[in-house]
């Protein structure tokens, strides 16, 4: 059995995010693994996978702004929006310029309104998107609102009728990258799908940083507090009020003490005492980590 803490792991292609959190579970010997942001098996890269006690902090990670380097054919469409579906579109889109796709690219930057892949893990009325999709069932998914910090093309390669983009993009959590080659090769006429799509960043964690999926168990383990404090910010509390937070006690009048909120509440022993937030003066347990944990 672990202390607990996060492990940051470069998924390879082929592997499902559940398939890296098994043998997580097996390397680590408990059962008490989870991961924060599912990568599709055709995509690579950064997993945060949270272990034992850590888990419970998944939630904060999932959110976080992401960084993706991804490539989209120009020319070709599929009906899951990768490389792994069926093609449904073929159009020569050799005479396309740098401009038009420079003109097509700047609308799908900044904050946008994004319909998500058919071929998604979205429930729709229970089930998910994918298996409906499969099954041959019209899947309508609502747009959903979406940032997309940067869309840079980096390099540009050209194959007969189609066009490939290499693309980096930093983006809002629940940014679908297959989408915007989908819309990018719509808006101008020829189709478009992802080919590859590799995860370089979760929010202040770096794929540059994670071992490979056999190595979880030579893998460095962040502790709980030091990777809540890089995710929310850091709170330091006296033993005391470390004690008090831990028995659902606020914390009376310390709300103008707080940098941010939610924010992660850490003890003089630098153990994660839990997430506190602002209610009204006072400061208050949001979620508490188990007394004595050391992750």
């Amino acid at each position: 059995m672990t202390a607990g803490g996060i492990l940051l792991v470069d998924k390879p292609g082929g592997l499902t995010s559940h398939d890296v959190v098994a043998r997580a579970r097996r390397s680590l010997g408990t059962r008490k693994v989870g991961h924060a942001g599912t990568l599709d098996p055709m995509a690579t890269g950064l997993l945060v996978i949270g272990v034992d006690a850590a888990t419970r902090l998944l939630t904060f990670a999932v959110g976080l702004d992401k960084t993706y380097e991804a490539t989209m054919r120009l020319g070709e469409a599929t009906n899951t929006d990768d490389a792994e579906g069926e093609q449904t579109v073929q159009t020569d889109a050799s005479s396309l310029t740098a401009e038009q796709i420079e003109a097509a690219l700047q609308p799908l930057r900044g904050a946008i309104s994004q319909v998500p892949s058919t071929f998604s893990a979205i429930k729709v009325d229970g089930r998910r998107a994918y298996d409906l999709a499969r099954s041959g069932e019209d899947v309508q998914l609502k747009a959903r609102e979406v940032i997309v910090s940067r869309l840079e093309v980096v390099a540009e390669r050209r194959h007969g009728s189609v066009v490939d983009l290499d693309v980096i993009v930093d983006c809002s959590s629940g940014t679908y990258i297959r989408a915007l080659a989908r819309d990018l090769g719509s808006s101008l006429g020829v189709g478009g799908h992802l080919t590859a799509l590799r995860r370089t960043r979760i929010g202040p964690f770096s794929v540059s940083d994670a071992v490979g999926p056999d190595d979880v168990d030579r893998g460095r383990l962040r502790g709980s507090a030091l990777v809540a404090s890089e995710i929310l910010g850091r709170f330091d509390v006296t033993a005391e009020e470390a004690r008090d937070l831990r028995h659902g006690k606020r914390l009376a009048g310390a709300a103008d003490r707080l940098p941010a909120s939610p924010i992660a509440a850490v003890a003089p022993d630098e153990t994660l005492v839990g997430i506190v937030e602002r209610r009204g003066a006072d400061v208050k347990s949001a979620m508490n980590m188990p007394e004595g944990d050391s992750a």
